[in-house]
């Protein structure tokens, strides 16, 4: 199953394509014919509280339309499953649930990743400005919070790749904080 994947990772109103026939749309058919798979991830975070870029590594597996899974390795080993509107997260032996629909702006940083690798420009349109450069082989997408409620949380999301495939997802949080994603196939 190759896979197309994530992080990230998302804001619309197509910017002009580099391409002939390449825009927002053709972007959302691309990684909608995609389906799910399987990923490995690195990222790195920069937060406001620590001196130093925390960085963790795992996999990530997407399922069409609603399931999202993110195994971390390093360096600590914990999961976290998205499946339709529960958020389930495992560590240390202990899991712990919680819906969506009760954290709004949370559910709509997580809509942005899952509606990205689904290929969901409606869903994406709800709460993002979506700006899109490059061309097929090479192209970025920006999301921009159109809904004031998400831009308390995130001020921007931006995702680039190839074709249908996500290869990085960089979230710049209303806080300072950061997150850079990158996404490679799992070898086979």
């Amino acid at each position: 199953m190759t896979v197309r994947l994530f992080a990230l990772l998302i804001g619309l109103l197509a910017g002009p394509a580099h391409a002939a026939g390449w825009d927002v749309a053709e972007l959302m058919k691309a990684l909608a014919a995609n389906g799910g798979g399987r990923v490995r991830f690195v990222e790195t975070r920069h937060l406001a509280i620590l001196d130093q870029p925390l960085s963790t590594t795992g996999e990530l597996v997407y399922r069409a339309p609603a399931r999202l899974e993110r195994h971390t390795e390093t360096p600590v080993r914990e999961s976290m499953v998205l499946d339709g509107d529960t958020l389930t997260l495992t560590r240390d032996g202990k899991t712990h649930s919680l819906r969506l629909r009760d954290y709004p702006e949370i559910a709509a940083l997580i809509a942005s990743i899952r509606a990205t690798l689904a290929g969901d420009r409606k869903t994406l349109e709800r709460s993002y400005a979506l700006s899109l450069s490059g061309n097929a082989t090479q192209w970025a997408l920006d999301l921009l919070p159109s809904d004031p409620a998400v831009a308390k949380v995130v001020l921007r999301i931006s995702i680039s790749g190839s074709r249908g495939e996500v290869r990085a997802v960089d979230i710049l949080q209303a806080d300072g904080d950061r997150s850079e994603m990158r996404i490679e196939p799992v070898p086979r």
